[in-house]
């Protein structure tokens, strides 16, 4: 199957750290701001996101699960491709390229063997739809000195810059990052993770209430804050005093991490109220940590539905507008399925996908593997 080495139409897919399934975004880059085609949400099965959980929260897991993990995603991925392609009459040949970020199994970006590791396998992808697929984006900038994260600010950078106001671009998925995105065009954009977004609050309330996250934040509502375990937590974590660059992941910030803090018996909805304000504090610290305030946030990621979530946060820095994404022109849920649809298209034309200031880097470059597609029969 021919491809049409013109075309700007892309496909970003993207899975985070909520592990709550897979975002599309189809999007063509002809124009700017560029158009977006189609865009959908496809669950991962409790199975599967069982076996991602096992890998990430297990330091002893097999390498025979990472293997079949990485081959089990890659199926899930084409067939969402697939299936998007089907819904929307798109011929393969239309599309120029796939840019899928992978589930994040680890993510160790300091220590002197500094790694990342995303899987899905792009070798699957290519071949199962016969479009050419870029992935691995992390680890090229690991290579050179980088954090390998995060890599949205970039895209957040093209599509969200304003010459009149500081703004920022807030992610709340798993794991909360922000982007500082100066007006002044002499200023370098910064971003860097938080913290925890809502890989503690899912965790906890799947623990008690067997779901998978807290609708609108209602049980963390109906809970009080614990102030001495709030305190605790910001305490005694490093990292959220940690200057930028940093990342970390829901490898870290994970029950192992969570329950050492949890020896006394602590009402379930008030721990649940204090994990959703630590979540809330936390981004506030890191606004605090940049040299210029914000003047508007806007927040994308699952945390935007999250209302109670975003009710702590606007008390948490008061004086800064808090809206969502959609006043930007983008969906919040697809924010960063864009983003991969847009490193796709940086790494097919040959241009850096990273931005050094932000992730440290020796310099820019292309990320990212590229798996050449063909005819998927």
């Amino acid at each position: 199957m021919p491809h049409n080495s013109s075309s700007t139409i892309y496909i970003g897919l993207m899975s985070g750290t909520s592990l709550d399934g897979v975002d599309i975004a189809i999007v063509d880059f002809a124009s700017q701001p560029p158009a977006l085609i189609h865009c959908a949400t496809s669950p991962y099965a409790e199975s599967l996101r069982q076996h991602i959980r096992n890998l990430t929260q297990d330091n002893s897991a097999s390498i025979d699960a990472l293997c079949q993990l990485d081959v089990e995603l890659g199926i899930t991925y084409a067939d969402i491709v697939n299936r998007s392609l089907d819904a929307t009459g798109l011929e393969r040949s239309q599309i120029r390229a796939i840019g899928n970020h992978g589930q994040t199994i680890r993510h160790r970006p300091s220590g002197d063997l500094p790694y990342t590791l995303q899987v899905g396998d792009p070798n699957i992808i290519a071949a199962r739809t016969g479009i050419s697929t870029i992935a691995d984006f992390r680890r090229r900038d690991v290579a050179l000195g980088g954090q390998g994260a995060p890599l949205a600010p970039a895209f957040h950078n093209f599509m969200f810059r304003s010459d009149s106001c500081d703004r920022a671009i807030i992610n709340i998925g798993g794991i909360a990052n922000i982007t500082c995105l100066p007006a002044n065009p002499d200023s370098e954009v910064v971003g860097f993770d938080t913290g925890p977004g809502n890989t503690l609050l899912d965790y906890w309330i799947n623990q008690h209430q067997g779901l998978a996250h807290d609708d609108q934040g209602s049980w963390a509502a109906s809970g009080s804050i614990i102030e001495d375990l709030l305190n605790e937590m910001l305490s005694k974590e490093r990292y959220f005093e940690q200057l930028p660059p940093k990342t970390t992941g829901t490898d870290y910030f994970s029950p192992n991490w969570l329950n050492p803090y949890l020896q006394t018996e602590f009402s379930p909805p008030d721990v649940q109220a204090t994990l959703l304000e630590l979540t809330a504090v936390s981004i506030a610290k890191g606004l605090a940590q940049l040299t210029t305030p914000p003047q508007e946030c806007y927040i994308c990621g699952g945390g935007v539905h999250n209302h109670f979530l975003l009710e702590r946060l606007g008390q948490a820095i008061p004086g800064c507008p808090v809206d969502s994404t959609e006043a930007l022109g983008i969906d919040p849920d697809y924010v960063e399925a864009w983003a991969f649809a847009w490193l796709a298209q940086q790494s097919i034309n040959h241009r850096a996908g990273n931005l050094p200031a932000v992730t440290q880097a020796r310099s820019p470059a292309i990320l990212g593997g590229i798996y050449p597609g063909h005819d998927a029969g």
